[in-house]
């Protein structure tokens, strides 16, 4: 598939620049009023430069992608002027790396150790997933089949979150307020391709998510950023209706780009009735015999 013009690469950097330098209010900042009429919104290049004492011409490279070797005092300078917040500021820094970047190269194929399988088979209660980069899932428990979607039933490359999220209705419905969780996905994939701007496979998923769905291009296109964090996320479950649970991301020590995901509610609320509830629904109704632990070799 042909790569979507705005997938992560060299102009990262300046089209993040651009992105934010354009969502800022000067009167917020309090830059006066000199009269020339703004044909762009946010703060002008020369503002810009004005409040992280660098260069015009500094600013313009930057943006243009003729550069891409900034100091740290420079990135914290230009971070402070444009208000970043940590998951943003992370970013910034990501996507200005001034290592030569490594060949690209085939990722290693993902695996689950025996020893956290047997883990999520010790959380019955729990749904619970496991997460390789880009969100793939390389392992659940049968809560998690109740909770979310047979996964099982799923070709290994339809199992990733971010594509369910956008691209099948099922899951989709799923979700109480699914533009808020649609764009929370998005700046997660934006935070990760950043971070890894030579993964083929990030480039691939968010160019198939750019043709395929044109929310997902649009959110794209404003370069949100965040890193993964404790929320909660609220569904309308087709068995027991709506509910909202923690979500925690764990990491996992012996594989540092695995993550075990849990889905919990509070103690006592109407949410963990109705999780209890589904769980004792899906075991009365699963097929005897069905293995939810792992998926197999993934690429």
């Amino acid at each position: 598939m042909e790569q979507h013009r705005d997938t992560p690469g060299r102009h990262e950097l300046g089209d993040f620049l651009r992105a934010r330098r354009a969502a800022l209010d000067p009167r917020r900042l309090g830059l006066p009023d000199d009269g020339r009429l703004r044909r762009v919104p946010g703060l002008r290049r020369e503002e810009l430069a004005q409040l992280a004492h660098v260069s015009v011409d500094y600013v313009v490279r930057l943006e243009q992608g003729r550069t891409r070797r900034v100091s740290r005092p420079v990135l914290d300078a230009l971070a402070d002027a444009l208000r970043l917040e940590p998951d943003e500021r992370a970013y910034l820094f990501a996507v200005a790396d001034v290592t030569q970047a490594a060949p690209a190269r085939r990722p290693a194929e993902q695996r689950v150790d025996p020893q956290l399988l047997r883990l999520l088979d010790g959380m019955p209660d729990i749904p619970a997933l496991v997460l390789g980069p880009r969100q793939d899932v390389l392992a659940w428990n049968s809560a998690a089949v109740a909770l979310l979607i047979d996964f099982g039933a799923l070709p290994p490359r339809e199992r990733n979150l971010f594509r369910l999220t956008f691209l099948d209705d099922g899951f989709r419905s799923l979700y109480a307020d699914w533009p808020r969780v649609a764009r929370e996905c998005v700046a997660v994939l934006r935070m990760e391709a950043g971070r890894h701007p030579d993964d083929p496979g990030l480039a691939a998923l968010v160019g198939e998510l750019s043709v395929r769905d044109p929310d997902f291009r649009a959110w794209w296109g404003t370069h949100q950023v965040r890193g993964p964090r404790e929320l909660t996320k609220s569904y309308r479950h087709p068995v027991v209706g709506a509910l909202t649970l923690d979500v925690q991301q764990l990491s996992v020590d012996t594989r540092p780009d695995q993550r075990l995901v849990t889905y919990t509610a509070p103690p006592g609320s109407p949410a963990e009735e109705a999780l209890h509830f589904l769980l004792r629904w899906s075991s009365r109704t699963e097929p005897a015999g069905t293995d939810h632990r792992r998926t197999g070799p993934h690429p």
